[in-house]
């Protein structure tokens, strides 16, 4: 799907100032929108099932919330705008919902992993050592792609994790069908990508932290 606010070349940004900016404006806006409203998640069973998006982040909240239970943790994994990503949920998932959560992209743990084992190893050696059953892998990549993440899902899943992946791009890419939970995005642009997973995962957080918030209001700690 490409974008429909990259316009027709009638109109000129230079031309038209702030009334060519507002209609770009509506239909990025438009356009995100379409991109949100069609996002999957598949569950990987004998065979992927499709599953609608209130089932999947249903699904997706109860696997976080088993491993905080059960004394596990989430490890958040990306490249570039996901690794921000990354970065971003790991803070916010312990820090407004609760849930014990880190990610591996530490600037100096990088370039060392990357200078001693290769790039494509920075992931799968942390999760190697730190990776526990309990623990539930959130693993972020634009293109689904990127040797590195599907080699940290690979040991994630050698540990006995959970598995949850989010891409885009081509539906054939092979991350999408290595989680227990995929969620998919058809955008073929890294921008809207990168929004719409960080759309899911924030809307997960706050359902989270909303019913952590009404459990402690139940049980008179808050």
């Amino acid at each position: 799907m490409r974008a429909r606010f990259e316009l027709e070349e009638t109109i000129d940004l230079r031309e038209n100032g702030e009334e060519a900016i507002f209609v770009q404006s509506k239909q990025y806006i438009a356009e995100l929108k379409a991109i949100l409203d069609n996002l999957s998640v598949i569950g990987r069973q004998e065979e992927p099932v499709e599953l609608g998006l209130e089932t999947g982040v249903r699904q997706i909240m109860s696997i976080f919330q088993d491993s905080a239970a059960s004394g596990g943790k989430l490890i958040f994994i990306g490249n570039g705008g996901s690794a921000a990503i990354a970065g971003h949920m790991a803070l916010d998932y312990w820090k407004n919902g609760g849930i014990p959560a880190i990610c591996f992209n530490d600037g100096a743990q990088l370039t060392c992993l990357g200078n001693d084992y290769g790039y494509e190893a920075v992931f799968a050696r942390p999760i190697t050592f730190f990776a526990r059953r309990e623990d539930t892998l959130v693993a972020i990549s634009s293109s689904g792609q990127s040797a590195n993440i599907l080699n940290g899902v690979a040991a994630a899943k050698t540990t006995g994790c959970r598995i949850v992946t989010l891409s885009g791009f081509s539906p054939l890419n092979p991350l999408r069908s290595k989680g227990d939970l995929n969620v998919y995005t058809s955008a073929k642009e890294y921008g809207f990508v990168e929004l719409s997973h960080e759309v899911v995962l924030h809307m997960i957080l706050d359902l989270l932290a909303a019913d952590r918030k009404q459990n402690l209001l139940e049980v008179g700690r808050l």
